[in-house]
């Protein structure tokens, strides 16, 4: 198919790994994929600072926001040559607030429109004090989802979201992240370990951008208190704007020796590094979030610390294939921590049954790729026939 694609990401981090991960794979399977949207900055995994960012910090919040709904006038110019020169059979977005140009593209073409919501981002920027436009926001964010054919949130506490902006539901699939497959294949953690002077110690892991919400603040806390810390090493893989106050952190708490912060890496470079953890954490998560590190973690086999968040549990079951905490318990991580740290036959259970319980879900790239393609199929032939049918009837992202 001709699928004209979306987006308003500018920086190598999460976000893009999912643009690249789903685009490349849609063209393994022969799709002619046409991108729209900004040129991304940063070399490898974990940067993220872009000119969008520099000048929010410069102009007051309201200007900004109007700023950002004027980009849909050069955006909708770069859309619209677009889709005279390809003549698109279904159109792919990314949603970001604000962003309509995508909505118009359909009105006046009538092109199907698959939208990919990872964040309830008008209500995320309101709760956090980031938007001054409210009403406009608001009226953006339901203009667009309620325009589009069809809905893919990233977690079904996500899609909530999106029922609750009037979605039908037959217009809704919750599509989970998933893992490029080369995290599937064996890879040399022992001797990346080797190479890091990690011998004989008890790896603690984590990759990605690292932002204050992620808790590593609580880990290096948590390290700190354990009588056999010089036996334990956190190795933090990514970059982020919460690394300066960790190293901070870190460099008071006497644990320069316990702790390893990667910086960035270029993503091809991350599986042997996961592959080095015997614990793989994820201290806090956002309340809507597929997180990008667990997929990563389960296909690598590793055993997995996570919140006992609903939208952890679309992915993981407690004791099953992963040790998950109460977040409201204030020793519920570090007693989660210590459990797996002092029961190795624990840790290979619960790491093999994570592997097991990815595959069997498909929780990959390729098999979003192919869910995407039946979507937009189903989608295109409707069109030619003048008939509309729901997106899909089960999510993929619960359990």
């Amino acid at each position: 198919m001709r699928i004209l694609y979306q987006h308003r990401v500018a920086s190598a981090d999460g976000q893009f790994v999912h643009i690249e991960e789903l685009t490349q794979c849609l063209r393994a399977r022969g799709h002619a994929l046409e991108m729209v949207g900004p040129k991304v900055s940063g070399v490898g995994f974990g940067t993220g600072t872009t000119m969008k960012s520099r000048i929010k910090r410069i102009l007051p919040r309201a200007a900004f926001e109007l700023l950002e709904l004027g980009y849909n006038l050069p955006a909708f110019l770069r859309l619209w040559r677009a889709y005279r020169r390809v003549r698109p059979e279904v159109f792919y977005e990314r949603y970001a607030l604000f962003l309509l140009s995508g909505v118009l593209l359909k009105r006046l073409t009538g092109v199907p429109l698959i939208l990919e919501v990872n964040a309830p981002l008008f209500a995320e920027r309101r709760d956090h004090g980031g938007l001054s436009l409210v009403s406009l926001a608001r009226w953006s964010e339901r203009t667009v989802w309620r325009a589009a054919d069809a809905v893919l949130p990233v977690t079904d506490a996500l899609a909530d979201h999106v029922r609750r902006a009037g979605v039908p539901e037959e217009r809704i699939l919750v599509v989970q992240n998933g893992v490029n497959e080369a995290f599937l294949a064996d890879q040399d953690g022992a001797s990346l370990r080797d190479g890091l002077g990690l011998q004989g110690k008890l790896v603690l892991g984590f990759v990605g951008f690292i932002r204050e919400w992620h808790g590593l603040d609580r880990v290096i806390d948590w390290l700190a208190r354990q009588p056999d810390r010089e036996s334990l090493h956190l190795l933090a893989v990514g970059d982020g704007p919460a690394l300066p106050a960790l190293k901070r952190q870190v460099e008071a708490l006497g644990l320069t020796g316990n702790v390893t912060f990667t910086g960035v890496l270029r993503r091809a470079a991350l599986p042997p590094y996961v592959a080095a953890f015997d614990i793989a954490l994820q201290p806090r998560v956002v309340d809507y979030a597929s997180p990008l590190k667990l997929f990563e973690y389960m296909a690598a086999g590793r055993a997995i610390v996570a919140p006992a968040a609903r939208n952890v549990r679309e992915i993981l079951e407690h004791e099953r294939n992963a040790l998950l905490f109460d977040e409201a318990d204030p020793e519920g991580f570090g007693s989660a921590l210590r459990r797996l740290c002092d029961e190795p036959d624990l840790r290979a259970s619960l790491g093999a049954a994570a592997a097991r319980h990815l595959l069997a879900r498909e929780w990959t790239w390729a098999a979003n790729a192919r869910r995407v393609e039946q979507l937009a199929e189903r989608l295109g032939a409707q069109r030619v026939a003048g008939t509309s049918a729901p997106a899909g009837r089960e999510s993929e992202g619960r359990p």
